[in-house]
């Protein structure tokens, strides 16, 4: 499916991408991960055909860079940092669905389901939207053409709780006939959506390992925490996440989607002293959902 074989890129004398070489299997969902400088934006740009590089990458036996039209069709990116575009969200959204093939009225299902409703902002500029609106309606262009491979470079960092949700969900339902590679800086945002991780250093892969799947994508859970007493900084997250609590600061209650498990918990493990009691138990997605 996808093929980096001896790839290495220098920038001036630095070098980058030293001798990468990796397969990539259809259905594979890949946490590229490592510390800032470690080479896993400069192998993105390589796969999306933006670098020239030493050694070879293929998608499906095609070159990103010499057959970039054919290839970039199946390819559906969401960058870390939004691209500084002025042009209108209803214009952006045709004009990326008419190089992709697709119809705009799926972006805007998709973007619909992530809660931002892209009629009522058609006219307003992309760089005037707030980082959560950008970054779910990058992610409704990108899901919202027929890929068999999709590069999400920190794509839930600017979503609420909710969105994430979706989110997810909407991953889970590709699970069959898309690859994914997931980036990020740090393994505990993006281990639960995983089933292979890739560890880079300095441009190098310096761990490359299977990951076992415990729950579904579309997971969700149940949590119930009791707490010691009232804290205002707690109180302040957990509203962040759309908990609710029964009046009085002590019980709250809410959900959390699976792959969002670790990273919760590791919230609340800055409160252990406060925490009485937490409770999370597996419900039905399809119920939240509706």
């Amino acid at each position: 499916m996808i093929r980096f074989e001896n790839v290495s890129k220098l920038f001036k004398r630095n070098r980058v991408l030293d001798s990468v070489s990796l397969d990539i299997e259809l259905g594979e969902r890949i946490a590229l991960i490592g510390s800032n400088g470690a080479g896993k934006t400069t192998l993105i740009r390589c796969l999306l055909g933006e670098y020239t590089h030493d050694g070879r990458v293929a998608i499906d036996g095609q070159s990103p860079r010499s057959d970039r039209t054919s290839v970039l069709g199946e390819v559906g990116f969401v960058p870390q940092l939004p691209p500084p575009l002025k042009m209108p969200v209803g214009q952006l959204v045709n004009f990326a669905a008419a190089v992709c093939k697709s119809d705009p009225q799926r972006i805007h299902a998709l973007a619909g389901r992530l809660g931002l409703d892209l009629a009522a902002i058609a006219a307003r500029p992309f760089n005037r939207l707030s980082g959560g609106m950008k970054q779910k309606l990058l992610i409704a262009i990108a899901l919202g053409r027929d890929t068999q491979v999709l590069v999400l470079d920190e794509p839930a960092a600017n979503l609420d709780p909710e969105a994430r949700h979706i989110f997810f969900h909407l991953l889970a339902e590709r699970l069959d006939n898309t690859t994914m590679i997931i980036s990020s800086h740090r393994l505990d945002e993006v281990a639960s959506l995983v089933n292979r991780v890739v560890e880079m250093d300095m441009g190098k892969v310096v761990l490359d390992d299977r990951v076992a799947e415990e729950f579904e994508l579309a997971a969700m859970f149940g949590v119930r925490l009791v707490l010691a007493r009232a804290d205002a900084a707690i109180a302040k997250t957990l509203l962040g996440w759309q908990f609710a609590d029964r009046g009085d600061g002590l019980a709250w209650h809410g959900l959390v989607s699976g792959p969002d498990r670790l990273r919760f918990l590791g919230m609340v493990s800055r409160y252990v002293g406060l925490l009485v009691r937490i409770e999370m138990a597996e419900i039905d997605p399809a119920i939240v959902l509706q």
